[in-house]
Formats: C-alpha cells, structure tokens, sequence
C-alpha cells in the first residue's frame, strides 16, 4: 500500500500571499506577568487548537524557557504531536478526555486524560488495577457550566470508596469559569463554592480553576495551578479594562494590483458597492479562506493610513480604497496590515462580531509563518 502523501511545506515568504509574525518574546512576556499575579500558585499554559493557531510546538517551547512544565491540549492529536515535539518530560493533560478504546495511546505517549463521566473513570481505573500501577488523570467537575465534567456530588461518591479510584493516581482535580470575564457575574462566586466545597475530599491532588480571566477576579480563584490560554496570545482576559497583555501577532497581506476606476464602477462580488466618484483601489492576498471573516467591514493599514475595505472579502482576495494615499505610494508586493500596532486580534474580532479566540483559530495555513523572540 502507498504511503501517504506528505504535507504540504509552508510557502516561502515570496510565495505567500500572507505574512504571519508571531511574538515569542510577547509570549513569554504575558506569561511572566501571569504567573506572578498567581503568587504562590502555579501557571500552566493551554495551547489547544495549535497554540489558538499560532502553533502550539513554538508556543510551548518558549514557555518552557519560563519554567512552564504543565501544557493543556483538546484532543488525543493534539497531545501525541505535542509529546513529539517536546519530549518525555513535560506534563500533557488532554482536556476532552479518554475516547473509549484508546487507554494504552495514553500510557505510551505519556498524556494525561481529564476524566469528564463516569465511564471514563471507570476505564482509566481499570487500566490502572491489573499492573497495580495506577496511573496519572486529572478529574473535572462541572460546578456550573454544563459542558465537560462531573456534577460534584458524583465526584464526591467516588471518593468515598477508595477501591473505586484505586487504579487510578488523581494529579488534579479541575473545573471552567463560565464568566470570568465578567467579573461582577454571580456565576462566578457560585463556581468557585462548588468547588472550595471539593477540598476537603481530596488530600493529595492539586485544585485548578482558574483561566485567563479567573486570573484577574483574585487569589480566591487561583488554588493550587492556573490554566491560562487566550491572554497568553494578547487577547484582552480582561474585557472592561485596558488590555494588561502584550500583543502577540501580526498578520500582513500583500498587494496584488492596483487600478483606478471610474464613477459608476461595481466593485468586487454582487457590486455591493458601486464607486459614487473615481476611486484608486488595491486588491491583497487575503480572504475568508484564510480565516479572515467574509462579513468583516474594517480596515487594513499601510504606513499608518487606514485603507477601507470595499466590496466583500473574497475567497483568496480584499479590495481597498488607497485614495488617501499619494498616487504610486502603494505598489504590487508591498504589504498592508490587518493586525498589528493599528488593529489588535480584539478590535478586528469587534469589527467582526465575535471574539479574538475565533479570528486568531481560524488564520488559515497558507501564510508564510515568522517566529521572533523564542530564545530572548
């Protein structure tokens, strides 16, 4: 049988329509800051979804220069190429859990399942039992968002009977702030009763409840391990105040042409805009393919002038009014700005309606990638 095709290399920078910049240093920064507000707890890092799709390897690997030795990834995939990239020693916990039939993957690749039902305690204690060599899972505790998780007074019957968790070694109980980032929100103090009410059940494993915003609502909040992702990618974890973090990415697009057109021009898909006056315009290499939001009406940047979108975003194309610049400033292969010192992740995900998480998942893979400031 054939092998499989490899994957495609990343295109070269004079390739790619896109230039992706990606901050390590900024990283590191946002991690320091995090981990002395925690005090005496500890920071671990999550970098699911390929590092919230700056790459997770990188990510991690920076971060571990800052003494990070616990990382949280969604899926069973994500922590075998996590394993690969990092090696034997770093601590993985995989979020969504143990998916039924693949307890020994875990064993062997050294990763961690966050036991969310009953059945998943079952099965990872019974793998622990025949070898009498319990193994290491963290459980999670749904005190109130209805997502992943076991209520707390199921967790609590399983340790009333010791033999029940007898193949398994608890290195951490956790659970998710479904408010956190709005810190006045009664959720989050019933949350975190639910779960100070756990403590006295458990003597030996660490407690974890906080993510990036739980952070800020206090020490309270912070036990005994940190769990922050977004803040560390320069998302604002706190919505109401100024950003505390240091950005992260940059992402640029390069000018494919440029053209004048008259009065009465229909511009780009249904002509949903038809020029009122004579417009210069420039068409970059950017589009909803690469995760740029189809419905976003916002702006790119060139040497600090704001250059508006016109017409829809395109597949693999946008169409900027230039204007405002001198004629001939802007040329084919110059690149213009969508995030950056002018437009952070948080103020394109405005623009856009959502969130910062979903604008930095879903940057696509066909731009160049540059890493800066791992080692600094």
């Amino acid at each position: 049988m054939a092998g499989k095709e490899p994957l495609p290399a990343e295109p070269s920078r004079a390739a790619a329509g896109a230039i992706l910049t990606i901050d390590l240093g900024a990283v590191r920064f946002n991690y320091r800051l995090l981990a002395r507000m925690l005090g005496g707890a500890r920071c671990g890092a999550v970098v699911k979804a390929d590092g919230y799709g700056l790459g997770a390897a990188p990510i991690a690997q920076a971060l571990i220069h800052e003494g990070c030795d616990t990382f949280f990834v969604a899926h069973l995939s994500e922590g075998l190429a996590l394993r690969a990239a990092l090696g034997p020693d770093i601590v993985i916990y995989v979020l969504n859990g143990l998916p039924p039939g693949t307890e020994r993957t875990f064993v062997d690749a050294g990763l961690r399942p966050v036991l969310n039902s009953a059945e998943q305690i079952r099965a990872w204690d019974d793998l622990g039992r025949p070898s009498l060599r319990p193994q290491p899972a963290a459980i999670q505790v749904d005190t109130g968002m209805a997502r992943l998780g076991l209520p707390p007074e199921d967790v609590v019957r399983f340790t009333e009977d010791a033999r029940i968790l007898a193949g398994i070694q608890l290195t951490l109980v956790m659970s998710h702030l479904a408010c956190a980032d709005v810190p006045d929100h009664p959720a989050n103090a019933q949350q975190l009763k639910r779960f100070q009410g756990l403590r006295p059940w458990f003597a030996g494993p660490d407690f974890s409840l906080a993510n990036s915003s739980g952070i800020f609502l206090g020490t309270d909040w912070h036990f005994d391990l940190a769990r922050p992702g977004a803040a560390l990618y320069g998302i604002n974890p706190t919505p109401h105040l100024p950003n505390p973090m240091q950005p992260v990415v940059r992402l640029e697009a390069r000018v494919i042409q440029t053209r004048s057109v008259k009065a009465g021009a229909g511009i780009g898909y249904g002509h949903a805009l038809v020029a009122e006056a004579p417009v210069r315009l420039a068409t970059i290499a950017l589009g909803y393919a690469d995760g740029w939001p189809r419905r976003l009406n916002g702006a790119a940047f060139f040497k600090g002038t704001a250059l508006p979108f016109v017409g829809r975003v395109s597949m693999d194309s946008i169409i900027l009014d230039v204007s405002a610049l001198p004629e001939g400033a802007i040329a084919p292969g110059d690149l213009v700005e969508l995030i950056g010192p002018h437009r952070t992740v948080d103020e394109v995900a405005a623009d856009a309606g959502t969130i910062g998480y979903e604008i930095l998942t879903g940057l696509g893979n066909r731009f160049h990638r540059v890493y800066t400031g791992g080692d600094a």
